[in-house]
């Protein structure tokens, strides 16, 4: 009943969402473009062949596909013949997607859980296996799989307390999408158990650690761009403020002022999580008085600037390559945390807010091996950060401790693989 009451639903907001994206249009444009496939009418190019083995990764936006990149690779290697199709649900997802993979994977939006557009897509695809990247489940898209024999992996799965509360509000419906799955592979043990209470298959959960851990550094284009050698010629030490979220930049900024009064050499490298927001944001710091420089207006930076705003995408490993230190958005104000393990892998120093849901496990290995460190607040942020600038040692050993934590943790693709492996068997 509830699959029917919700599709109900999704068929009566079809005129909200079509308002929705034009809206979103206005900041975003790719949200305007190839429409046709969010209601499942699917054009791939022309070397596209639904009788070949598919391999399907839904991966819903940036961090998603980027976490799945070490997975395509090895799929790729291990399974040749096969084609593979990675679907998204948002402009920027599908950017990353293109510029990690170009044209060696097909790519598509995701199709709205609508039964039709559903039926549509799979009908063109025709799918030999669906591998969801964490936790992205959509009622008719489960149910159709599993009575086309279409095989079902949740794989990084992760379940925040937070969002076991949210899924515990529908329990028939909840344990119907879960126990759908062939498989759910999950991060940690504390992820299993709270999948399994919502009704997954006790014998159908893997633990298989984070596919996060096998982070693809790719450093090349900090090497030989012009912009980032020139921050490397100036030698001035970076400290990065990344993947900040709405609301936060006013936090960081007292943070900023007060370092750099401590330390006016400093240059900060301001980026924002969402590229919409790039012109409020360099608003916001011109207007608090600061020198800066947006990364894409000049080929080298201009001798006096105090902050770099990041409005480029794609290139957050190179900016991490040319820091010292990183504090990591999304986390003085309540959004969970970005990606804490990118500049860990990069043998960082990690400084994080406390909203850290979206990646406390690892949060908490970062902190118990002393490559992180959670500051509660911006003034607490401006003292470890200057703490930080006048301690070289004690940065390099939390760098050093956090590139350890990485090593450490690099079981979780070959134990996904694995899963694969035997559900293709």
């Amino acid at each position: 009943m509830f699959r029917y009451l919700y599709s109900l639903f999704l068929i009566l907001a079809v005129p909200l969402i079509l308002l929705r994206l034009y809206l979103r249009g206005s900041q975003s444009p790719g949200y305007r473009r190839r429409i046709a496939e969010r209601f499942g009418r699917l054009s791939p190019s022309a070397n596209f062949d639904s009788n070949k083995m598919t391999l399907w990764i839904h991966a819903v936006s940036v961090g998603e596909t980027v976490a799945a990149q070490p997975l395509v690779k090895q799929l790729k290697a291990t399974y040749p013949e096969a084609q593979l199709l990675l679907t998204s649900m948002t402009p920027t997802g599908a950017e990353r997607v293109e510029s990690l993979f170009g044209d060696s994977v097909f790519h598509s939006y995701l199709p709205y859980d609508l039964p039709t557009a559903v039926n549509r897509f799979l009908n063109r695809v025709n799918p030999t296996l669906l591998i969801i990247m964490e936790t992205e489940l959509w009622p008719n898209l489960l149910y159709q799989c599993r009575k086309r024999d279409v095989k079902t992996l949740l794989a990084n799965a992760r379940l925040s307390e937070k969002s076991a509360s949210g899924y515990s509000k529908f329990p028939g419906a909840s344990r119907t999408m879960l126990q759908s799955l062939t498989a759910i592979a999950a991060q940690t043990e504390a992820d299993a158990k709270r999948l399994e209470a919502l009704g997954a298959k006790g014998e159908n959960i893997f633990i298989t650690g984070s596919l996060k851990f096998n982070v693809e550094q790719d450093i090349d284009k900090a090497v030989t761009d012009p912009f980032f050698e020139s921050i490397n010629k100036s030698g001035r030490t970076v400290v990065i403020i990344a993947s900040t979220r709405e609301g936060e930049e006013e936090k960081i900024l007292g943070a900023v002022s007060e370092t750099l009064n401590t330390n006016p050499e400093v240059l900060f490298l301001l980026v924002p999580r969402h590229p919409e927001r790039f012109d409020e944001v360099a608003t916001l710091l011109q207007g608090a008085g600061l020198s800066i420089q947006r990364r894409t207006q000049q080929q080298e930076i201009i001798p006096d600037v105090q902050v770099i705003l990041g409005d480029s995408m794609g290139e957050m490993s190179a900016y991490y390559s040319v820091a010292a230190i990183a504090f990591v958005g999304g986390s003085l104000v309540d959004t969970g945390c970005q990606n804490v393990l990118e500049p860990a892998a990069h043998s960082l120093p990690v400084l994080v807010g406390p909203s850290q849901f979206n990646f406390a496990q690892i949060c908490n290995q970062l902190e118990a091996a002393g490559g992180l460190k959670t500051v509660t607040n911006a003034d607490k942020l401006a003292a470890e950060l200057n703490e930080l600038l006048n301690n070289d040692m004690r940065r390099q050993e939390m760098g050093r401790a956090a590139r350890s934590v990485i090593d450490a943790n690099q079981q979780a693709l070959p134990a996904l693989m694995k899963v694969i492996k035997d559900l293709l068997s």
